[in-house]
């Protein structure tokens, strides 16, 4: 599975998280790259889709439970070098 298409798989699962009252910081964050970040809808959820699959791959390697803290400080720092790299091109 290449990563664009793990993206495209956690994308139903962001929709959810953005719609779920137990994810607040997920819609938080997804307001605040759209409304103040300037990021597309779409871009944002994918955004958030990377955040998603980092914190999964990271519980597969290190074999733990998901851990929600990590997963809201990836979100925070959102959207970090992936935005500030494809400016640069």
């Amino acid at each position: 599975m290449n990563d664009q298409s793990l993206i495209e798989s956690l994308l139903p699962a962001v929709d959810q998280q953005l719609e779920s009252e137990q994810t607040p910081y997920v819609k938080a964050a997804f307001t605040r790259l759209v409304e103040k970040e300037d990021i597309s809808p779409d871009e944002a959820k994918e955004l958030i889709a990377l955040c998603l699959a980092d914190e999964s791959n990271r519980m597969y390697i290190d074999k733990r439970d998901f851990d929600v803290a990590r997963y809201q400080q990836l979100l925070e720092d959102l959207p970090g070098e992936l935005i500030e790299d494809s400016d640069q091109d």
